[in-house]
Order: C-alpha cells, then structure tokens, then sequence
C-alpha cells in the first residue's frame, strides 16, 4: 500500500497560512506596510522587514506570499544549524536567533519564497500570523482578525487557509472554467 498522502487527505493538513487570492490582489503592498509595522521593534514602515512579499510577476498579476507552514517543512530540514523549528501547535516556524548563522539555507529551500533576511540582524523572518496580536479593526464594517496583513488588505484578497481548501478552491475554479469552456460550444 503506498505511503504518500492520497489526493483525498489533502483537506486533512491542519496548519493554517495567509493566501491572496489573485484574482483579487491589485498589488497595492499595503499588506507588506502594515506587516513592517506590526514586526518592527520601532513601529515603522520599511518593506524588507515585512513578512509577506507582494510579487508582481507582470504590470496587471501581482500575488502576496508568506509561510505556507508546510508539513515537514523543507527549510526547517535544510537549516544546519537547527535554528529552525516547526510548532507542532499551530506550524509556525520558530527562529532561535542565538543559532542563526545567516547562511541562507532556509530561503533556498522554501518552494514559495516566502522566507528574507532581516536587514539589519541577518536571520531569516518567516510569517508566525502575528503571533500574539489583537485585531485593531480599523475598517468600518469590517471583520477584526489576529493578522494586520488580513485585516487591513483593501481588497480583501487575503485569508487563512489550509492546504487542502486552497486544493478544492483550486478545483472549483477549475470545474466553472471547465463548464464554461464546454457551455460556450
């Protein structure tokens, strides 16, 4: 019998992550903004220290990436100074600075490029869902959440997901096109 998840265990990954929805994402970066406040030590805007990384891949595709908190995660494995850990609470990943070389092991290995460098201490700085945070609400109407990238993105392209919903939204996009394409005929 194989070993492997089956494609149906999918929805059974537990851990949660932030994932934009492309089609909504306008590339706007304040998502990046308020992510570099929230983690810096003074409070201040400067997008190299921010854990989400808005990518424009062309003027009119642009995509937000963090952590996906991969089971197992690669960038934990490669680190050979084991200054990477997985919380097996919630997937977060743990840098232990005082073990840090900066050897930039984990960035290779991430499949998302979702880990950078911190600029000024040289360690990586990988999403932890803003680990302690109280949503601050500052949009009328709009839901408090625990994440400053979620809660303040203007067009709500941002939500917590787990691999196996992002792998059935995949599928649903996929089928409506699938059916359009065929109604069209």
């Amino acid at each position: 019998m194989p070993t492997g998840k089956r494609f149906s265990d999918l929805s059974s990954t537990k851990y949660k992550f932030v994932d934009a929805d492309p089609d909504k994402c306008i590339g706007c970066g304040i998502c990046e903004l308020v992510c570099s406040i929230e983690k810096s030590e003074r409070k201040h805007m400067n997008t190299l220290e921010s854990r989400i990384v808005v990518t424009r891949l062309h003027p009119a595709i642009n995509i937000a990436t963090t952590c996906r908190l991969c089971d197992k995660a690669p960038c934990v494995r490669s680190c050979p100074y084991n200054a990477l850990i997985q919380s097996m609470e919630n997937g977060i990943i743990i840098v232990d600075e005082s073990k840090c070389t900066g050897c930039t092991w984990c960035i290779k290995a991430c499949d998302y490029g979702a880990i950078t460098i911190d600029p000024k201490k040289k360690v990586p700085i990988i999403c932890d869902l803003c680990k302690g945070r109280k949503g601050i609400g500052v949009w009328p109407g709009r839901k408090i959440t625990s994440q400053a990238c979620i809660e303040w993105c203007p067009e709500e392209a941002l939500e917590l997901v787990t691999s196996g919903k992002l792998a059935q939204k995949a599928r649903e996009k996929a089928s409506t096109k699938l059916f359009s394409v065929v109604g069209e005929s």
